[in-house]
C-alpha cells in the first residue's frame, strides 16, 4: 500500500549522498533543459497573461524569472517579484508553454517531471537552500512522479497528467522548505484532495490552458505546503481513505522508491513537439533529406504509430486536422508531419501563426494518415518509441522509414554537451554568450552553489 506516511518517508530519508554520480548529473541536466525552455519562452502572449494576473497582485519572497512580469497591458504593473506560488506559477509556466519540455515515459502515462523545477528553485530560493539540497528535492519531484505515472496512470479514467505533478511538486517543495513528516504528509494530502484536473484539457479542441495547466497544478503544490508548514492538518489518508485517491481518481496501486533514479528513464524533447510524436518527427525529417522529397509531390503520408500517439495526437481524443493555434499545432501529427516534411525542421518558427495558417502545410497536412498498429503498441510499452513513416508522391513512388527511437529517448539520451547545444539554441537571443556560460557552469558545479546564485542568473 502507498501512502502520505510513504511518500514523506521516502522524501525525507533521501540526502544528497544517495545519489550516484550519474543520477546527479541527470538531474543537473534536467534543470539546465528547463532553464534554457523558459527562456526561450519568455515572450510569448499566454505566459505574459499569466505574468500579468501575477503582477496585478503583487508580491515578495521569489524572483520571477527574466527579471519581470505583467506590462504588456495598460493595467497590470510590472512585476519582478512574487510569492512563492506566484513565482511558481509564472516560473512553471516558462518551463512548460513551449511544450519542449522533458517526458517520462512510462506504459500508460507521459507526465512531465520538468513541471516541478520551477516550483523547487522558487522555493529553494525562498528558502536559502543550498545546491545540494535543490539537487536532492528535484531528484524527489522526478521520482514520486514517475512513480506515480508508472504504477497509477489517470488517462483512461480521465485524469489529466498534472493531477500527479501536484503531489510530486508539494514533495519535492515540502522536502527543500524542511517539512517534517507530519507536515509533509499534510502537504502532500491536501494537494492530492483538492487539486485533481481533468483530462478535457488535452481533448478535441485544445486550448492555451494545455500549456499552462501544469504551472497552476505546481502553483497549488507550493500553496499546499505553505498551509501545512504553518500548521494546517490535511487529509492524511490521502490514498487509501474512503472515497480517497485510489477510489476515485487512479484505482489500486503500489509505488516503491528509488534514489531518484527514474530521472533516467526521462526523455528530452529534440523538436518543439507533443513527446509521442519526436520519433515520426525525425523520421520524416530525415526522409525529406535524404530523398530530397518537395512536398508539393506528396500525395500521401501514412504513419504507423503506437496506441498513445493515436490516442493522444493523432485523432482518438478529437479531430487534429482542425489546426489553427499552436495549442491545437503542437498535438496534432498531422500537422507536424507536415510542417517537419515541408520545413525540414520542427522548431518554434513552425508554430508562429503565419505559419500555421500558410496553404502548404494547411493543405499537406490533410493528407496525413495515422493507424495505430499493436505491434508498434507492444514495443512502446517495452520501452521503445516507433514510428513508420510512409511518404507516396504523384508519380507512384514510395518512400518509407522506420524509427526505433530518437535523440533524446532514453535509448539515445542526449549527452552534457548536446544538452549545452540546446541550452545555447533556447537561451541565445536573450541572454549573451558570457551569461550562457555562466549559467551553465553553475548548474554543472551546483554543489558549489546555492539556490539564489542560480536564480540572479535569471533576469
Amino acid at each position: 500500500m502507498t501512502t502520505t506516511a510513504d511518500i514523506a518517508d521516502f522524501a525525507l530519508g533521501l540526502d544528497f549522498e544517495d545519489l550516484d554520480d550519474d543520477t546527479v548529473t541527470e538531474l543537473k541536466k534536467r534543470i539546465l533543459d528547463s532553464l534554457g525552455i523558459a527562456v526561450a519562452a519568455m515572450e510569448e502572449e499566454p505566459v505574459s497573461v499569466v505574468g500579468d494576473t501575477v503582477a496585478e497582485f503583487g508580491g515578495e519572497g521569489c524572483s520571477l524569472w527574466g527579471g519581470g512580469a505583467g506590462g504588456s497591458t495598460a493595467s497590470p504593473p510590472e512585476a519582478s517579484t512574487a510569492s512563492p506560488p506566484d513565482a511558481t506559477m509564472y516560473n512553471t509556466t516558462l518551463v512548460r508553454y513551449l511544450d519542449y519540455m522533458d517526458s517520462f515515459l512510462a506504459p500508460g502515462e507521459t507526465p512531465h517531471p520538468s513541471d516541478n523545477v520551477a516550483a523547487v528553485l522558487a522555493c529553494g530560493e525562498y528558502a536559502d537552500a543550498s545546491g545540494e539540497d535543490l539537487i536532492t528535492a528535484v531528484g524527489v519531484a522526478y521520482e514520486v512522479q514517475g512513480a506515480l505515472a508508472w504504477n497509477a496512470p489517470v488517462r483512461e479514467r480521465g485524469w489529466d497528467h498534472v493531477t500527479h505533478t501536484v503531489i510530486s511538486a508539494a514533495t519535492g517543495t515540502g522536502t527543500i522548505l524542511g517539512l517534517d513528516r507530519e507536515q509533509l504528509r499534510s502537504a502532500v494530502g491536501i494537494a492530492g484532495t483538492a487539486h485533481n484536473a481533468l483530462r478535457v484539457t488535452r481533448t478535441e479542441a485544445i486550448s492555451e490552458w494545455k500549456g499552462i495547466a501544469s504551472a497552476n497544478a505546481a502553483r497549488n503544490a507550493v500553496y499546499s505546503v505553505f498551509l501545512a508548514k504553518n500548521g494546517m492538518d490535511g487529509p492524511k489518508n490521502l490514498f487509501e481513505g474512503q472515497k480517497g485517491w485510489k477510489q476515485v481518481v487512479s484505482g489500486e496501486f503500489e509505488a516503491e522508491f528509488t534514489p531518484a533514479e527514474r530521472v533516467h528513464d526521462v526523455m528530452a524533447k529534440k523538436y518543439v513537439a507533443e513527446t509521442y510524436a519526436q520519433s515520426a518527427v525525425e523520421g520524416i525529417i530525415e526522409l525529406a533529406e535524404r530523398e530530397d522529397i518537395d512536398p508539393a509531390r506528396v500525395e500521401r503520408i501514412h504513419l504507423d504509430t503506437f496506441a498513445g500517439a493515436k490516442l493522444i495526437i493523432g485523432g482518438g481524443e478529437g479531430s487534429r486536422y482542425e489546426v489553427e493555434t499552436k495549442a491545437q499545432a503542437d498535438h496534432s501529427l498531422p500537422y507536424m508531419l507536415a510542417a517537419a516534411l515541408v520545413d525540414r525542421e520542427l522548431g518554434n518558427d513552425q508554430y508562429e501563426q503565419e505559419r500555421i495558417r500558410q496553404s502548404d502545410v494547411q493543405e499537406l497536412l490533410r493528407k496525413v494518415e495515422v493507424e495505430e498498429n499493436t505491434e508498434l503498441t507492444t514495443r512502446f510499452e517495452s520501452g521503445e518509441m516507433p514510428a513508420h513513416v510512409t511518404v507516396e508522391t504523384s508519380d507512384g513512388t514510395v518512400y518509407r522509414v522506420e524509427k526505433d527511437h530518437f535523440e533524446g529517448h532514453p535509448n539515445d539520451s542526449m549527452s552534457w554537451e548536446e544538452i549545452e547545444r540546446k541550452f545555447h539554441e533556447t537561451a541565445g537571443e536573450r541572454y549573451d554568450d558570457e551569461r550562457r556560460e555562466e549559467i551553465i557552469e553553475t548548474v554543472a558545479e551546483l554543489e558549489e552553489h546555492d539556490a539564489s546564485e542560480l536564480v540572479a542568473l535569471l533576469d
